[in-house]
């Protein structure tokens, strides 16, 4: 099974862990055999709850798996057993990231791991995760990471389509944006891929990555400068973050 599952994770040993869980915490000490995975949710946590939680839902039920949405049955038990059955866990890392796991036959289970920052804040780096998102998006409707960017006027561009749903956290990005007075645009269509999104930035754009896992991750060329568009993202990544402390 951890041949199969290990792309879902960030290491062997997370990959490890949660196959542990699925057979100690869901299925007492019978060996439980997930199938192909179809869905991966990575949520951050804090002090052993989901600040986004109810965000987070909402963009599940917006989710795809194997050509049909997920049940409302499914739903509440995705949200039930965060709220009554994860205070209660005892965890490496509290503030580490909780895993829902929907295989191709509609069975579920969760379990939590470390939080293990981004190892690479490239602008590089942050577009292949956005088109690995892009590509999940196609299959399960939502992009559980976006790229972004702020312009020299301090607005907001999402590479994301005008009528696509969000994930949990870039739908608290928007809401911020709009609270700051920041217009808020999305840039991709039929015509504009993600690839050719940032030739749009214009000079002196702002750009940075939206996860669910990660929050806001400002790319890291543009660390040290200073602008409208470099205050705005750093506001926005830090508001964010706030959640999570």
């Amino acid at each position: 099974m951890a041949s199969e599952l290990e792309d879902y994770f960030n290491s062997a040993e997370e990959c490890a862990k949660y196959e542990t869980f699925c057979a100690e915490q869901e299925r007492g000490l019978e060996k439980f055999e997930l199938a192909d995975p179809a869905l991966v949710c990575r949520w951050r946590m804090s002090k052993r709850q989901v600040p986004l939680l109810n965000r987070h839902i909402r963009a599940l039920s917006h989710r795809v798996v194997n050509g049909a949405p997920l049940t409302h049955n499914m739903l509440s038990w995705a949200k039930q057993h965060v709220e009554w059955s994860l205070f209660e866990g005892s965890y490496e890392d509290p503030n580490g990231v909780l895993m829902l796991v929907i295989d191709v036959n509609g069975d579920a289970l969760m379990s939590v791991g470390p939080y293990e920052p981004l190892p690479d804040c490239s602008l590089a780096a942050l577009v292949a995760r956005a088109e690995a998102s892009r590509t999940e998006a196609a299959m399960t409707g939502v992009a559980p990471e976006l790229l972004a960017w702020t312009t020299c006027d301090g607005s907001i561009c999402l590479c994301a389509t005008p009528d696509e749903p969000l994930c949990g956290v870039a739908t608290l990005v928007e809401q911020l944006a709009q609270t700051k007075g920041c217009a808020v645009e999305r840039m991709l269509t039929d015509d504009v891929p993600l690839s050719c999104a940032l030739d749009m930035a214009g000079e002196g754009a702002v750009p940075f990555l939206i996860s669910d896992e990660h929050g806001v991750a400002l790319a890291s060329e543009i660390s040290l400068a200073q602008s409208e568009a470099a205050d705005v993202a750093r506001g926005l990544s830090e508001d964010v973050a706030k959640l999570f402390s």
